[in-house]
C-alpha cells in the first residue's frame, strides 16, 4: 500500500506507545465530481474518538481543494485554518474534548484537481480528475485524513458523477439517481484503509481463475495484455490465499492511472497501475506485490508509520513466494538477488524509524520493502519454513481488521521457537549497520578412505553479530551443505566432507543481508538508477563511477553510464561507454543486446544508417528477449531511430 507522510503526529516515541491523538472511526462523504470542470465539492463527517484530551486537532487535505468550513456535530464553528506548507487543516474546538467520548466534524470543502500540483507528495499525481477519467487515492487526501496509513477507519462514500461513467470503489456498491448525476454508494464496514476511488468510462475486460476474479480497465492495454493482467490477479490470490488465509473479497478491480501517479498503488479490492508500472508486457513482480497488499495493509496494518516495514516487507516477500510458485526456485532466488540489492541502496534509517522517509520515494521502498522483505526472509531461515509460515497464518487470522507492531512480530515468533530474538530485532531494525563476510579455509585429507576436512574462520565486522550462516561445500560429487554458527568478529568452523571439495561458499541462496564487492558495486548502480529516474543525471553518473572504481569491468555499470550520456545528448560519450560495456563481463546477459541498440541509435543520429545497421543486426544475432529487444532491433532496421521531440504537459 502506498502510505504518506503523517502530520501533526506525536514524536516517533510516542507514537511507537499511544499512536494517534484522534482516532477516527468512520467517514460519511459526499462528493459530486465534475469532470468538465475539472472540480470536486464535498462534505465529509469525521467520526472520532480522542484518546488524550483535545483542544485542537489537525487533518491533513490536498492543497488544491478548500475548506469552506469545519463544525461539530451541533454547528459550532471550529475555525478551520489551512496551512499548505504542510497540506493541513487546523480546527480548534471549544473546550478540551473528554477522552474515549465519540465527536463528529462536519467538514465541507471543494477545489479543482489537475494532477500533480499541489500535490501531498511533490511530482506524483494522486488525486485527479481529468474529462473522461479520475483518480481520487486515499494517499491524495482528497477527504481530511488523520493519521494517513495508521489510522484505520471504516467508510461510506457517494460519488456523484455524470451517467454513462463507472465508478470503483472499496465496499458494498450501490446506485441510484439524483438530480446532479448517478450517485455511487460504497459502504466498507471493516477498519482498514477504503477511499480510493476511480472513475472510467471503458467497459472491462473480466478475467477468473478458481474462486477469484477480476475486472481490468486498462485502456492503454491491449485486450490481450488486459487479459493476462486479470488471470495473473487472480492466480495470485488464489495463492495468496492457501497460503495466509481468506481476503477480504477474491474480485479485483484493476485500473489504470496517469502517467504521473505512483507506479503501482493498492486499496481494498483494488490494483492501480500507472503506464509505466503496467508496461506493455505483463509486470508480474509489481502486480504480486499489489495483490498482496490485500492481506498486508487491507486486512492487517501497521501500527504506526515506524512499523510500515511490517505491511511492505511482507507484501513484498510475498511477491518473491509468488514467483517461486509460478515461475520456479531460480526465479525466487534473482529476485532474492535482486531485493538484497535494493535492501542495500540507503543504510540512512534504522527500519523502525521508516516515519523519516518521504512516501514513495526510492528510500522508503528500500526501507520498507525490500529491507522488511530480507528481514523476513532471515526470520524464515531462522524459524524454518513450517514456523515461518504457521506464524504468517497465524498473524492474518489473529491480526484480521487489525494493526501490528515490531514488537508484536517478534512476540508471535519467540512463542513459535521458544527462542530470545531480542538480538535479531535489534540487528536488523533497530540498527543500520550491515555485516562483511570473509573467509579462509584449510583442506586435510582424512585417513582411511574418510573423506576430507575444512578448517576455516569465518570474520566479519560487527562484534555485535550472531547468526546461523550456511555454508556450501563445491566437491567433485554432489554439493555438501552444512550450517556454522557466527558469533561475533571471527568464529572457527569445521566440516567433513566424502567428496574433496573444490569450494567453500558463504550464505550460497543469499539468506542474509551482507556485503560484498560484488554487491558493492550493485548497490551503487542501483542508488544511481534511483537518481536517473529522478532526474539527477550527473549525481547518476557519480554512483555509476563509485560502481567502476570497485570493478572497471562492470558491464552493467557501463552500460548505465552510456545510458545517462545518451539522455545528455553527449553521444561521443555514450558510445564509449556501449562499446566498454560490450567488451566488459558480460553481466547481466542483456547489455549485450541492447548496448547494440543503443549504439544503433547513435549512428542513426549522427547520419550514419550502414553502422546503424550493424549494430541492428548484430543485436538480433544474440537472440536476447529482454524487455522486447528483438522487436525494438527489427524496428529500427526497417525504419531510422528518430530523437523524440520533447512535449510539454497539458491538461
Amino acid at each position: 500500500m502506498a502510505l504518506a507522510t503523517v502530520v501533526g503526529w506525536p514524536s516517533a516515541a510516542q507514537q511507537e506507545q499511544y499512536g494517534p491523538l484522534l482516532d477516527v472511526q468512520h467517514y460519511e462523504i459526499d462528493a459530486t465530481l465534475n469532470l468538465e470542470a475539472q472540480v470536486l465539492e464535498a462534505t465529509a463527517e469525521v467520526h472520532f474518538i480522542p484518546r488524550d484530551p483535545a483542544g485542537n486537532g489537525t487533518f491533513e487535505l490536498h492543497n488544491s481543494l478548500n475548506v469552506d468550513s469545519a463544525e461539530m456535530a451541533d454547528g459550532t464553528d471550529l475555525g478551520a485554518t489551512r496551512f499548505r506548507a504542510d497540506a493541513s487543516v487546523h480546527i480548534s474546538f471549544p473546550q478540551t474534548l473528554p477522552v474515549d467520548e465519540p465527536q463528529v466534524i462536519r467538514f465541507r470543502y471543494g477545489g479543482r484537481l489537475i494532477g500533480y500540483e499541489n500535490s501531498p507528495a511533490e511530482g506524483y499525481s494522486l488525486a485527479e480528475i481529468t474529462r473522461d477519467r479520475a483518480i481520487l487515492l486515499y494517499s491524495g487526501r482528497w477527504f481530511p485524513v488523520n493519521g494517513h496509513g495508521a489510522d484505520r477507519f471504516t467508510s461510506n462514500i457517494r460519488i456523484t458523477v455524470p451517467d454513462g461513467m463507472r465508478v470503483l470503489g472499496s465496499g458494498t456498491a450501490t446506485r441510484s439517481e439524483s438530480i446532479e448525476g448517478i450517485v455511487h454508494e460504497f459502504e466498507f464496514r471493516y477498519p482498514s484503509f477504503p477511499g480510493t476511488v476511480a472513475v472510467v468510462r471503458e467497459e472491462p475486460v473480466q478475467a477468473a481463475v478458481g474462486d477469484a476474479s477480476s475486472l481490468v480497465y486498462l485502456p492503454g492495454a491491449s485486450e490481450d495484455l488486459q487479459l493476462a493482467y486479470g488471470e495473473a490477479a487472480a492466480e495470485m490470490v488464489e495463492f495468496y490465499s492457501e497460503t495466509f488465509g481468506a481476503p477480504y473479497s477474491k474480485s479485483l478491480s484493476i485500473v489504470e492511472m496517469g502517467e504521473y501517479a505512483p507506479t503501482g498503488y493498492a486499496a481494498p479490492g483494488m490494483v492501480l497501475l500507472n503506464p509505466f508500472g503496467r508496461r506493455d508486457s505483463l509486470n508480474r513482480p509489481l502486480l504480486a506485490k499489489l495483490v498482496a497488499h490485500q492481506w498486508w495493509g487491507t486486512l492487517v496494518g501497521a501500527g504506526n508509520r515506524n512499523n510500515l516495514w511490517l505491511v511492505d516487507g511482507p507484501a513484498q516477500y510475498s511477491a518473491l513466494l509468488e514467483a517461486e510458485e509460478s515461475e520456479g526456485e531460480d526465479a525466487f532466488l534473482e529476485q532474492i538477488r535482486n531485493t538484497r540489492i535494493e535492501a542495500l541502496a540507503y543504510d540512512d534509517v534504522p527500519l523502525r524509524e521508516s516515519s523519516r522517509l518521504s512516501d514513495f520515494s526510492p528510500q522508503m521502498n528500500s526501507l520498507t520493502s525490500a529491507r522488511g522483505a530480507m528481514v523476513l526472509h532471515m526470520l524464515r531461515w531462522q524459524a524454518g519454513d513450517e514456523i515461518f509460515f504457521g506464524v504468517l497464518r497465524d498473524l492474518v487470522n489473529g491480526h484480521t481488521w487489525g494493526t501490528l507492531t515490531t514488537d508484536d512480530l517478534r512476540g508471535l515468533f519467540e512463542d513459535a521457537t521458544g527462542r530470545d530474538l531480542d538480538a535479531f530485532f535489534l540487528q536488523w531494525t533497530e540498527s543500520t549497520l550491515t555485516p562483511e563476510f570473509k573467509q579462509d579455509y584449510t583442506i586435510y585429507r582424512l585417513g582411511g578412505n574418510e573423506g576430507f576436512r575444512v578448517i576455516g574462520k569465518v570474520t566479519q565486522d560487527m562484534d555485535t553479530f550472531t547468526m546461523p550462516v550456511e555454508v556450501k561445500v563445491e566437491t567433485e560429487g554432489e554439493p555438501e551443505f552444512r550450517v556454522v554458527q557466527v558469533s561475533g568478529t571471527a568464529s572457527d568452523f569445521e566440516l567433513e566432507t566424502f567428496g574433496k571439495p573444490r569450494e567453500v561458499i558463504l550464505d550460497p541462496n543469499h539468506r542474509i543481508l551482507r556485503l560484498d564487492d560484488p554487491t558493492r558495486v550493485q548497490v551503487a548502480i542501483r542508488r544511481g538508477e534511483h537518481l536517473f529516474e529522478l532526474g539527477y543525471r550527473q549525481e547518476a553518473l557519480i554512483e555509476y563511477q563509485q560502481a567502476l572504481d570497485i570493478n572497471r569491468f562492470s558491464s552493467l555499470a557501463h552500460y548505465r553510464t552510456g545510458e545517462t550520456f545518451f539522455a545528455q545528448s553527449n553521444l561521443q560519450s555514450a558510445a564509449n561507454e556501449f562499446r566498454e560495456s560490450l567488451n566488459g563481463d558480460g553481466e547481466p546477459l542483456w547489455t549485450e543486446v541492447w548496448s547494440h541498440i543503443n549504439l544503433g541509435k547513435i549512428f542513426d543520429i549522427t547520419g550514419q544508417r550502414e553502422r546503424a545497421v550493424n549494430e541492428y543486426q548484430l543485436a538480433i544475432r544474440t537472440r536476447d528477449d529482454t524487455q522486447n529487444a528483438q522487436a525494438e532491433a527489427s524496428k529500427y532496421l526497417a525504419s531510422p531511430y528518430r530523437r523524440p521531440r520533447e512535449r510539454e504537459r497539458t491538461y
